[in-house]
């Protein structure tokens, strides 16, 4: 015959709320206010800054459009993701302004009996600033800022370069906007 459990070890009705408090007050004293401290339900975004005005990023290199989509694609991500306005520029707290400097394609793998592409890369290059435009001070500034995502030109799949661009163009937007975080 088992021994029944002492009367007192077992969790009683009114022990619940005692410890779903004691858990919340452990869990809540981990996270900080300051997001260089630990967890915190704070933004990550300045908070000091409030509109933001995107130039459209210049292109000098012969893929033609992807200056318009990638700013486009800037915009929305900024729109949805951080608690900052788009604006224009002679009402903006910040620019963000910046320079495609390539647009590649590297082969990544290729049939081995017809030796056409099965699989590429296409890679975006650029350089960006984001400055308060109240004092003209850099907030962020990066150089060979790259993002890359692949894409399959053969059959079956058959996907076309713009895929490839697409994709890329939704991923450095995602990276560009994930850089204007405040300092960790």
């Amino acid at each position: 015959m088992a021994a029944e459990p002492h009367p007192s070890s077992r969790l009683s009705p009114r022990r619940i709320p005692a410890l779903a408090a004691l858990s919340c007050a452990l869990v809540l004293s981990a996270c900080s206010s300051d997001p260089r401290q630990g967890y915190s339900f704070n933004s990550s975004f300045s908070s000091d800054v409030k509109t933001v005005h995107v130039a459209l990023f210049d292109n000098p290199t012969f893929q033609r459009g992807i200056e318009v989509e990638l700013t486009d694609a800037v915009i929305k991500e900024i729109q949805s993701n951080t608690p900052w306005k788009v604006t224009d520029s002679s009402v903006a707290d910040t620019t963000l302004s910046g320079r495609i400097t390539a647009a590649t394609m590297n082969r990544l793998s290729s049939n081995r009996d017809s030796g056409l592409s099965q699989e590429i890369a296409f890679a975006i290059t650029l350089d960006f600033d984001f400055k308060d435009a109240r004092t003209g001070k850099p907030l962020v500034s990066r150089r060979a800022f790259t993002a890359s995502e692949t894409f399959v030109p053969t059959k079956p799949v058959g996907e076309r370069l713009e895929v490839g661009q697409h994709a890329t163009v939704q991923q450095m937007a995602r990276d560009i906007v994930s850089e204007l975080r405040s300092s960790w």
